[in-house]
């Protein structure tokens, strides 16, 4: 799979055109969506079923979005952006549109998108696919594994940079090991901790065979008071444009639309006393995890291919 995206991002001291410091900022959008087509026992969000207005009203905020991300060209702002969808996005029409609008944008380093990959595949191939990436989950019992695979296969065929992941139920075990012996050895087996389950040391090995990372989510990180890039050059968008420093810190730092937003961005400690969560901990400056994955910190994508040993 291509690997041709720039180094995890970091602040920039260059000026932008408006007056104000340019950013290489990572966004994390979440949208109204809440709908998907699976029902996951152990998902911890509720979902509901979204009516046409509010699929329109997501549509309408995502579009939103879309067009102020554009319109940073030339301002001297870089962008890395990851969607984060309560419900499944890729489904939905105007997410395939936005990730592949958004991948042919040249001050975008990174687009992603967490999915469980049930959509079709073809549209992947209008995507600047040095830019676009996937972040797929693995959810046994709401897909055929063949069916899954297949997607997998697809976007090898295309060249599509991804990972795959599970989550840690002793259930899925024996599908994870069958999902990783049939995926491409560079493809990355990632493996998250069940919600609220604790992992005997007997039990976390056998998720370690698979994953070698997997320590980093059996426990939750001490994160009060410990230096996060959220905050500064990481944020938060919901679908009104409300930024906050990350999913998980409910005060707003301002808003994406009227830039009130940039005069809040600032190094910060973390306020709560852990984090759990891959997309809060990853980016704690106390772990090791932008040097662990380097370019592919938005899509977990290991910066070394051999991370899945096996």
């Amino acid at each position: 799979m291509p690997s041709t995206a720039p180094a995890a991002p970091a602040a920039s001291g260059a000026p932008a055109v408006d007056g104000e410091q340019a950013r290489d900022l990572t966004l994390l959008y979440r949208g109204p969506l809440a709908s998907c087509d699976y029902d996951c026992p152990y998902c911890p969000f509720a979902k509901r079923h979204d009516s046409p207005r509010q699929l329109r009203a997501d549509r309408a905020a995502l579009e939103r979005f879309t067009a102020w991300a554009a319109g940073r060209a030339g301002t001297g702002d870089t962008l890395s952006l990851l969607f984060t969808p309560w419900g499944e996005g890729l489904v939905r029409s105007w997410y395939r549109r936005a990730l592949v609008e958004l991948s042919l944008l040249p001050h975008v380093r990174r687009v992603a998108i967490q999915t469980n990959l049930s959509c079709r595949t073809d549209w992947l191939a209008g995507a600047d696919l040095g830019t676009l990436a996937l972040w797929v989950t693995y959810h046994p019992g709401q897909v055929p594994y063949d069916r899954f695979l297949a997607k997998c296969r697809d976007l090898d065929a295309l060249g599509v940079r991804y990972s795959v992941g599970v989550v840690g139920q002793p259930e899925h075990l024996a599908e994870a090991r069958r999902l990783r012996a049939a995926l491409a050895p560079d493809v990355y087996l990632w493996i998250n901790a069940a919600e609220g389950r604790s992992y005997t040391d007997a039990e976390a090995a056998l998720w370690t065979a698979l994953d070698p990372h997997f320590g980093y989510s059996r426990h939750a990180h001490p994160s009060a008071g410990l230096p996060c890039r959220t905050g500064e050059s990481v944020l938060s968008v919901d679908g009104d444009g409300t930024v906050r420093r990350c999913h998980f810190v409910r005060d707003a730092l301002g808003n994406l639309y009227d830039g009130s937003y940039r005069a809040q961005l600032r190094p910060r400690t973390c306020p709560l006393p852990v984090c759990d969560c891959h997309i809060g901990y990853v980016h704690l400056e106390t772990l090791p995890l932008y040097e662990l994955f380097g370019a592919g910190v938005l899509e977990r994508v290991p910066e070394v291919p051999r991370a899945n040993e096996r």
